[in-house]
């Protein structure tokens, strides 16, 4: 097999992404093929063990070996039209070893006992002549090996088992419920990946994964062609580590919100919120033009995800604190001096933020990460404070720590694994409060619902942010629909003034299918678990404005 083929599908309606365009990682394939079994266990562990001889017998002090097999089945629409179906599959095996002291990768798809020993044997030279420039030796943090295990994320229905009429039937029908409610352009996608993973270590592990992610999405728009103007609406769902159950729509978990608003915890209606998105959408044309000025707001967890991910979760990646990592938008402002101090108030006392990797349902569960380190949650930011970061095998040392946090990452067998962000997430409030609740405390405000464009600086500190959808709030009421809303601050100064969460009954996800960072570029998925947050005071700009 090629060792990689990218290939972006641009220009597709796809909302929602990180990178440009959508990554499609392997061959092209047919949908039988997405179906067949691909290498036993036990087949995996003797080529494992082939590698990590290999290694040892060549100098190295420590291996680990990744044996994947990543699916992918991508479903593109637009109106009545299917306008591409990708079937893709990649097979290898990525070789990674610490000799004298330095880190050396290598990856191959000839994945035979000849090729898999050349490859470690590769990696093994390339550590070596690395070895010449490294300054300290690399300290992993211990990791007990875990023997023979396997994880599967706890699936209902394989996304790859449903026939592709029967998708390609439920996104056409999606774009006409959105055509037949004024909707005057509507595309629609459907993503679908299993990512077959075994990894094998020196320290006594072998793992075999079996990861399911899904994302269904959309963009309405609606055209007042005699104004010459338009409008979109994209989708309210969340890309889920879940199978294709996620599409059934279940009632039970569905949200009632203020003006007929829908949210989705673990199930989505997307013929639903396609009607609902054309209706919205038609409505932005007379919304009125927001006047600027200092707002409380009022953010649903489908658009403050977003805000968490740029905000807390890349700026406390600790490669991005320390300066090694600085590729899509920069380093990081939460610097170790003011981790140090141990009273760093990066939010108000009702900010705690847990990063994780077990919380049902989401993209970032998985039962090991990429170096075997079982899943865990652990604090960011506790009471306001922040107390820690995100850190792997090689880094915890700089943070006085014992042992990874479990975050390390490659989206690929091709490349190699480093840190990557874990789900990251608000807590709810403890107390009894409804999103309805919340808003009757407002005497000036927005509510304001979906992602839209943002911007950060190259130290996550200065922000700003737009959405969906956007309601003005007077005097404990939704008055109408507002437009040209975005909202300006700076990290530190916004979760400060976070006021007031809703409940555990109000918490849901919102998800990035496609992260990006590094160089190379990989992507990574990661949900933003929050309730419904009000913030007090923030600078809300015009972005429709002409000077």
């Amino acid at each position: 097999m090629n060792r990689r083929n990218f290939i972006n599908l641009s220009g597709l309606g796809v909302g929602g992404l990180l990178v440009g365009g959508v990554p499609v990682y392997g061959n092209t394939v047919s949908v039988e093929r997405l179906l067949e079994p691909g290498v036993d266990v036990a087949t995996k562990k003797r080529l494992a063990d082939i590698a990590l001889n290999a290694a040892k017998s060549k100098g190295a002090s420590y291996t680990d070996v990744r044996i994947g097999r990543y699916l992918q089945q991508y479903v593109f629409t637009r109106e009545k039209q299917v306008q591409n179906i990708s079937n893709a599959e990649s097979f290898g095996v990525g070789i990674r070893v610490i000799a004298n002291g330095t880190w050396g990768f290598a990856a191959t798809s000839d994945v035979t006992p000849a090729g898999i020993a050349k490859c470690a044997e590769t990696a093994v030279a390339i550590a070596k002549a690395n070895a010449k420039l490294q300054t300290e030796p690399v300290v992993l943090a211990p990791q007990k090996g875990v023997g023979e295990v396997s994880w599967k994320t706890p699936i209902v229905k394989n996304a790859f088992e449903i026939p592709v009429k029967d998708k390609i039937d439920l996104l056409l029908k999606t774009n006409a419920a959105a055509m037949d409610n004024g909707a005057g352009f509507m595309t629609s996608n459907l993503f679908m990946i299993n990512e077959q993973k075994y990894f094998a270590s020196t320290d006594g592990s072998y793992i075999d994964q079996d990861i399911h992610r899904i994302w269904p999405t959309f963009t309405v728009t609606a055209v007042d062609r005699a104004a010459g103007k338009f409008k979109t609406r994209d989708a309210f769902s969340s890309p889920m580590g879940m199978g294709y159950e996620y599409m059934d729509g279940l009632a039970s978990e569905k949200i009632a919100g203020p003006n007929g608003l829908v949210g989705y915890r673990n199930s989505y209606d997307i013929v639903e919120d396609a009607t609902l998105a054309a209706r919205q959408a038609k409505q932005k044309m007379t919304a009125k033009t927001v006047t600027a000025g200092k707002y409380d707001l009022v953010l649903d967890p489908n658009h403050l995800g977003l805000t968490i991910h740029e905000s807390v979760g890349h700026p406390t990646e600790l490669d991005r604190v320390l300066g090694y990592e600085a590729n899509y938008a920069g380093t990081s402002f939460a610097t170790l001096d003011k981790w140090k101090t141990k009273s760093f108030k990066y939010g108000s006392d009702l900010v705690n933020i847990v990063a994780d990797k077990k919380q049902p349902y989401t993209l970032g569960t998985v039962g090991y990460d990429d170096e075997g380190v079982p899943a865990k949650e652990w604090d960011l930011i506790k009471n306001g404070v922040l107390v820690n970061y995100q850190a792997i095998r090689d880094q915890v040392a700089i943070l006085g720590g014992k042992e990874s946090n479990g975050c390390c990452y490659a989206d690929n067998w091709d490349s190699v694994q480093f840190q990557r962000m874990p789900n990251v997430s608000l807590k709810p409030g403890t107390e009894k409060r409804s999103v309805i609740d919340m808003i009757k405390g407002v005497d000036k405000g927005i509510y304001i619902i979906g992602r839209g464009s943002y911007s950060i600086d190259q130290q996550r500190y200065n922000f700003q942010f737009g959405g969906q959808l956007f309601y003005e709030i007077k005097n404990g009421e939704i008055v109408g629909m507002l437009d040209d809303v975005a909202y300006q601050a700076n990290t530190q100064e916004f979760w400060n003034s976070c006021a007031q969460l809703c409940d555990k009954d109000d918490y849901r996800t919102f998800g990035s299918f496609f992260d990006g960072k590094g160089q190379p570029s990989q992507v990574s998925a990661v949900s933003h678990g929050s309730p419904t947050t009000r913030f007090n005071g923030v600078n809300v700009i015009n972005t429709g404005r002409r000077i």
